[in-house]
């Protein structure tokens, strides 16, 4: 699915009772992002084939048996009117980590839900395609900004205990996002003026209001505060996230878990992008490179090409209702997105990307295999490609939807975090663009089109096999490990025998205080090979 959350930052509470609320509830309200972003990136699928849509921004055309209406939209048009807003959101999102460490991450939140209702303000109003491209840049600015700031305050925000599930009900958000806008779709779609696309697009405002104004009253995050030398307004905005008085002991600790962190931080210096990729004993190159290529194989699941072009498809099938069928599609992804939240934190990660992506590569190559082989007019058919779809959509919701965006934000130390999740979240926006560039003229019939229809179900097969092996060989299992524990990880084991490393680690239960020699020796480390 379009790009998800990230998890970032050391989290709040790791010695508070699993019973502070305060916290999850006002870190679970930043999620209503989530909603903004999926009804975003969901709605233009069904916007495409509105009637009037492709009587304003259409072409017309002479060919009225294969196009009823007398218009029809080229590859060409479809392919930049879809995935236009994933390049506003890749340059969004390497937007992110500074205007997260500028303004903070709440008032930066706010700012984003204010270039988003620009981006929405220019496509309602558009008539023609300029203006409506446009308008699907600056959404899709505002939608990137989104993307990295808001799991980037929830996960600094959120109880350590269920960091992993907070980040992951973001995502869930999306996909409520997502079955919204086929709902609302469906309930214009037969509308033969301009409100039938324009409501479905203006409806947006709704949601970046209520994100706004709710920001509003929500504290700032605790270590931006310390960061900014601000320790009363942090210890206040602690208080608030863990109903403690400001004074409390457990407050005053966790304060001190982040100055020594930050502390680390700034011993270690400031880092470039380069960094990023450097070969060094707590393998910097492998997890950047993980977190880049993790988003890349999310988005070559093939998941974009259902809810992006799903009516489309449907549509070309045979099926008589595809709005009925996305609204199905969509259920089905809101509803399994929740076995995945829990599932994060009682099988872990790895396990289950794992089989995520068996299931996948399974059903994929049984919707090629049964699409090429039977007809158009076949019902039952029809109805066993529609069943393998919504158990591949289940399978990619309860997998690969939340759990590799939980992972981007596990894998990196300290000092690259910021830069590295940056460009692992610019990848995942960067393959959205392609891969919705390309699709219209990988499935679309006609000159310069390769025709493939449902076979390019063969193709997502495939990339879901290279998820698998991804998984295997670069993906290690960070499931109740804290951020410490992760380096400690990937300097003495490999993701294949990281699962065993990791029970060792969880019993020596080990805190920040504990790895002062770990943070020394990485400091010497960095300080012999600026000598060399």
């Amino acid at each position: 699915m379009p790009g998800g959350p990230a998890a970032t930052g050391e989290g709040i509470g790791a010695s508070a009772p699993k019973n502070k609320l305060a916290g999850i509830a006002m870190t679970a309200f930043a999620a209503f992002g989530g909603i903004l972003f999926g009804y975003d990136t969901g709605t233009i699928s069904g916007i495409i084939q509105m009637d009037d849509w492709l009587r304003t921004f259409g072409v017309p055309t002479t060919d009225t048996k294969t196009y009823p209406l007398g218009f029809y939209l080229p590859s060409s048009r479809e392919s930049l009117v879809v995935s236009i807003l994933s390049a506003g959101t890749f340059f969004g999102a390497l937007l992110g980590a500074p205007a997260a460490d500028i303004l903070g991450r709440r008032l930066g939140i706010m700012a984003s839900c204010l270039v988003f209702c620009l981006g929405v303000a220019l496509q309602t109003g558009s008539h023609n395609l300029a203006t409506f491209v446009v308008g699907r840049v600056f959404a899709g600015l505002g939608v990137g900004l989104v993307s990295t700031l808001i799991p980037m305050y929830q996960s600094e925000c959120s109880p350590k205990w269920i960091r992993g599930a907070v980040v992951s009900g973001y995502q869930w958000a999306i996909t409520i996002g997502l079955l919204l806008a086929a709902v609302v779709n469906n309930a214009t779609k037969d509308r033969q003026d301009h409100s039938s696309w324009q409501i479905s697009i203006a409806i947006q405002f709704i949601w970046a209001f209520i994100l706004c104004s709710g920001m509003a009253y929500l504290p700032e995050s605790p270590r931006w505060l310390i960061k900014k030398g601000k320790d009363k307004a942090a210890a206040k905005a602690l208080s608030r996230l863990t109903s403690l008085d400001p004074h409390d002991p457990e407050v005053e600790t966790e304060l001190n878990d982040i100055r020594v962190a930050l502390k680390e931080e700034m011993e270690l210096g400031e880092s470039s992008y380069l960094d990023c990729f450097r070969f060094s004993h707590n393998k910097i190159a492998l997890r950047t490179l993980s977190g880049i290529f993790i988003q890349a194989w999310q988005q070559l699941t093939g998941i974009n090409f259902i809810f992006y072009y799903g009516t489309t498809f449907f549509t070309n099938a045979g099926i008589k209702n595809p709005f009925l069928i996305t609204i199905a599609t969509n259920i089905v992804n809101v509803f399994m997105t929740l076995p995945g939240m829990w599932g994060v934190e009682r099988f872990g990660r790895r396990s289950l990307l794992l089989w995520g992506a068996a299931v996948m590569c399974i059903c994929e190559y049984l919707v090629a295999i049964i699409g090429v082989t039977i007809s158009v007019s076949d019902t039952a058919g029809q109805k066993a490609l529609i069943a393998l779809v919504c158990i591949y959509i289940a399978a990619f919701a309860s997998t690969w939807g939340p759990i590799a965006w939980v992972i981007t934000g596990e894998i990196f130390p300290l000092n690259i975090r910021a830069k590295a999740m940056s460009l692992s979240v610019a990848s995942n926006w960067l393959w959205n663009f392609g891969i919705g560039y390309a699709t219209p003229y990988l499935v679309n019939t006609g000159p310069g089109n390769a025709g493939l229809g449902v076979k390019v179900f063969f193709i997502w097969g495939s990339t879901c096999l290279g998820c698998l092996i991804f998984t295997y060989f670069c993906i290690p299992e960070t499931k109740g490990l804290s951020l410490e524990q992760v380096d400690l990880l990937y300097q003495n084991s490999t993701p294949i025998t990281s699962v065993r490393y990791r029970k060792e680690l969880i019993a020596q239960d080990l805190h920040i205080s504990d790895l002062k020699g770990v943070s020394e020796a990485r400091h010497d480390d960095k300080e012999s090979t600026e000598k060399v």
